[in-house]
């Protein structure tokens, strides 16, 4: 079901920037497994699967600090550095090695970015671009995108260390924006989480918000301006004169 709480004038768009995580894919079992073998690593007790999901969205070194936080029963600023700096390289080589174990794409992905795509090949809708804004370090995103055929729809896959800041900051949807030559008018961020629709908001462009990820809960607080029920509706809301 789409929900339209300000209409997105879908004709006029020249840049659709995704989400990665909780968006295209879901990756919350690879990531949990991932935490857990680095807090196993270093003898301490693992977490709850939707404990660790429930960190994913503003990129990995605060994911694994808050997860040695929790296991720990302590807070973020009294996570020992050297023990963050071991873990968290733990964490990376080993979620490198097993980031597609369960890591899938969502009901629907692969043929709405199809259809997308098919509709920015049209006479009309030629100059409109596709990417992905990622807080997910660059390197596996580049790898599970490739791994599950998603990398070829889209002309940029940016992830959470390819900028100096990380989402909600704009700096990275404003750089694909001087990229692609697209103004904020003509850009939508599709994501999950308050952290895809904070970064919308602060790069003055359009969000679509996806029901179905990890961060449904920080969408009642900070709603997109378009809300969808599954990936298949993308199509529907991001063609014009298909919503109103």
């Amino acid at each position: 079901m789409i929900r339209v709480f300000r209409p997105i004038p879908a004709a006029q768009l020249k840049l659709l920037v995704f989400d990665l995580d909780g968006t295209l894919i879901d990756s919350a079992q690879d990531l949990c497994n991932s935490v857990n073998a680095a807090l196993a690593e270093f003898g301490m007790n693992p977490l709850p699967d939707p404990t660790i999901a429930g960190f994913v969205g503003n990129g990995a070194p605060l994911l694994m600090r808050r997860s040695l936080a929790m296991a720990s029963n302590s807070t973020i600023e009294q996570v020992n550095e050297d023990l963050f700096n071991k873990a968290y390289a733990f964490f990376l080589q080993y979620y490198r090695e097993h980031k597609l174990d369960f890591t899938y794409a969502y009901d629907g992905v692969l043929d709405a970015l199809r259809a997308l795509n098919e509709l920015h090949d049209a006479p009309e809708g030629a100059a409109r671009k596709m990417a992905v804004l990622t807080n997910k370090p660059v390197r596996p995103a580049r790898g599970i995108c490739e791994g599950l055929g998603l990398a070829d729809y889209f002309l940029h896959i940016y992830g959470g260390d390819s900028f100096p800041v990380k989402k909600p900051d704009p700096f990275g949807l404003r750089s694909l924006m001087e990229e692609t030559g697209a103004r904020p008018e003509e850009t939508v961020m599709i994501g999950d989480s308050k952290v895809d629709v904070e970064t919308a908001r602060n790069a003055g462009t359009w969000s679509l918000g996806c029901t179905f990820g990890f961060g449904l809960y920080t969408l009642d607080d900070h709603p997109p301006d378009v809300l969808v029920d599954t990936a298949s509706e993308w199509t529907q809301a991001l063609t014009p004169a298909a919503i109103g």
